[in-house]
């Protein structure tokens, strides 16, 4: 039956790696914003500046509400830096907004990686949103074109958290090397904004690991469905 889904098994190792995940970025985020940068920059000073070296004069740094929601938006073509980045001067807020600024930076340099995460956002919306509920339909209706359009649509999502992880962690290693050539963090502080932001990067990899769980459970149905 469908309501007795046993596939959800599939899911409980990625969850136990997100919930992990999260609590690890957090508490890291947590600790080093406790320790404040030597150079008095705020993230909100060295987004600015960073994007200003890179000739990026027309990219906006706002200050957007909530805790660690810093993103670049490509369309806005302006950088939002979160309550807790954009006006403190720690070592994480540095760490997360000289990440921000590798993101603009990426478009600039026209990185292969980012240009194909952005156009496969529209299919991987889709998929998001219908992959699960076409699957269902499908094996209600035994339409089996239906389940696999859903399974297709879900690949989508896996592809977009798998291309996810190289423009992370590059965007990760430019922040790194602007902030120790450029002598804005010293060693010690340095290694502190490494650490936050290998911990924001075990986010990608969790959010990964779950999209793979959940595309083995559409496949464990649709197997389901064959037998």
């Amino acid at each position: 039956m469908f309501w007795y889904d046993t596939t959800i098994i599939l899911l409980i190792p990625a969850i136990i790696i997100t919930i992990i995940a999260q609590i690890h970025v957090k508490s890291t985020f947590q600790k080093y914003s406790r320790v404040n940068s030597l150079r008095g920059y705020t993230g909100g000073m060295l987004a600015r500046e960073i994007l200003d070296k890179n000739g990026l004069y027309h990219i906006r740094v706002e200050h957007t509400q909530g805790h660690l929601t810093d993103h670049y938006d490509p369309r806005a073509q302006v950088i939002r830096l979160s309550d807790s980045v954009y006006n403190s001067t720690s070592v994480a807020s540095l760490g997360v907004a000289a990440h921000e600024v590798g993101h603009a930076i990426q478009y600039k340099e026209d990185y292969m990686p980012i240009r194909i995460r952005q156009a496969v956002i529209p299919v991987t919306q889709i998929g998001s949103q219908l992959a699960f509920p076409l699957t269902i339909f499908g094996l209600i209706f035994s339409w089996d074109p239906l389940i696999w359009i859903g399974i297709l649509l879900f690949i989508a999502v896996v592809f977009f958290q798998l291309v996810t992880l190289p423009v992370e962690f590059n965007a990760s290693g430019r922040a790194l090397r602007t902030l120790e050539g450029d002598g804005i963090l010293g060693d010690t502080e340095l290694e502190g904004a490494k650490k936050v932001l290998r911990a924001a990067a075990m986010t990608y990899v969790a959010a990964l690991i779950t999209a793979l769980a959940n595309l083995a459970r559409l496949l464990a149905l649709a197997n389901r469905r064959e037998r």
